[in-house]
């Protein structure tokens, strides 16, 4: 066995013997839940797929409260959870995807003290009224790091002076069978279950060689350039509300033939996880490009459902590599804490594999061509930084321009 993780495990025996024993968990339970900063439901899609009950809906966003009320039909939609006064008496679990604009690296990385993502507080604030059984959070990985992991630390120890046992896990929706490479932390509070039972139940690895990039459809945003390119193979990049110039925008694809397009707003939906036009509803209160945005904040349908049945079912937990977490250090991509102390968990990002399709297959919908602006507007970019791009990579982007610029010149 790993010294380390021997030395762990002894300090946690001794813990445990200490602090007696620990609650029983429940399997086979379904949860009535309450979604929080909901969006266009993500979370709450996929636990329902995994059986449980969703009671209450939170969102301000006029386009996606607009989403929620067509495809929630019943459910109350709440506005403003600085205003939702207490959950509701029957709600055993919250969901709450709570904005990422200040933790993100697209957004303004001001932390959790951040006017958006400072909106965490509402949640404790709820919970701490009505001592809601298991909490679910998600957002970025960039939180994990930012001001050395402040924003951590704050979430973890409020959870813990309530009496909370927690774990986290990076996921990438990568595993579930979606050719979209986006990582997100999944964060487990729970007064009821072992939170290690739901994230480190499961463990499949990451694959450990992607096929050459000449020989398949890849994935990159056209809206950077200079300090990144969001590169994936066989696959998209992360689907994002915004963008370095400032607006919600589809990734590009550049297949091996040449061509360089962006995928259409349905497929985006289905990377998603969602039904064909399951953002159509808010075409009644916003512009149609406002699709993009609610898309690519919201949450990877698969991957919650992953966590639901997981939550619904715990399983055991894998002899995963462990180590004890100092203070001011930085946080790993997977940890919890049981009341015995803070312990990072090796833990990869695929807690299962998929087999999914590549992304020229999973394609249905007919892209469009990178428009010549974009395309201009891209290698200028490019030219003005020093990112190092897969060789071949900028003369394929060159030559999509100069077929672009052809009719003109004609």
């Amino acid at each position: 066995m790993n010294p380390k993780k021997q030395s762990t495990e002894r300090q946690l025996t001794l813990a445990s013997a200490a602090a007696g024993p620990a609650k029983e968990p429940q399997p086979g339970r379904r949860h009535v839940v309450a979604g929080l900063f909901a969006g266009i439901g993500g979370l709450e899609l996929g636990f329902a797929r995994a059986g449980h009950e969703t009671a209450l809906l939170c969102e301000i966003e006029p386009g996606a409260a607009a989403v929620l009320r067509d495809r929630f039909p019943g459910l109350p939609v709440h506005d403003d959870v600085c205003t939702l006064e207490a959950l509701p008496e029957e709600v055993s679990l919250v969901l709450a995807g709570f904005p990422c604009q200040d933790l993100s690296q697209a957004g303004k990385t001001v932390g959790i003290e951040g006017s958006r993502s400072g909106l965490v507080g509402e949640v404790f604030r709820l919970i701490h009224e009505r001592r809601v059984g298991t909490v679910v959070l998600e957002n970025v990985p960039f939180m994990l790091r930012l001001a050395s992991g402040k924003a951590m630390d704050v979430i973890t120890s409020t959870f813990e002076s309530m009496g909370y046992a927690w774990a986290y896990r990076t996921v990438d929706a990568l595993a579930f069978g979606r050719p979209q490479r986006r990582e997100r932390v999944y964060f487990v509070a729970s007064r009821e279950l072992d939170p290690r039972e739901v994230l480190f139940a499961d463990e499949a690895g990451a694959p450990s060689s992607l096929p050459d990039w000449n020989t398949v459809a890849c994935g990159f945003y056209w809206t950077e350039g200079i300090r990144g390119l969001g590169w994936a193979v066989d696959a998209v990049p992360t689907l994002k509300g915004g963008s370095t110039i400032g607006i919600p925008s589809p990734p590009a694809i550049v297949f091996p033939d040449g061509r360089v397009v962006t995928p259409d707003i349905r497929d985006a939906e289905r990377l998603q996880g969602f039904e064909v036009d399951w953002t159509t509803p808010a075409r009644s209160v916003t512009r149609a490009g406002h699709r993009w945005k609610m898309v690519g904040n919201a949450v990877s349908v698969e991957a919650a459902a992953w966590l639901g049945r997981r939550i619904a079912q715990p399983g055991p937990v894998l002899g995963l590599d462990e180590w004890l977490l100092q203070s001011g250090k930085a946080w790993p991509s997977a940890a919890y804490n049981i009341g015995l102390g803070r312990v990072g968990v090796a833990a990869s990002t695929y807690p299962v594999a998929v087999t999914r399709p590549s992304l020229a297959e999973f394609l249905r919908y007919e892209p469009a061509p990178l428009s010549l602006r974009a395309t201009l507007g891209f290698l200028e970019r490019c030219n003005r930084g020093n990112l190092r791009f897969p060789p071949g990579f900028l003369a394929k982007i060159e030559a999509h321009a100069r077929r672009l610029e052809l009719p003109v010149a004609a």
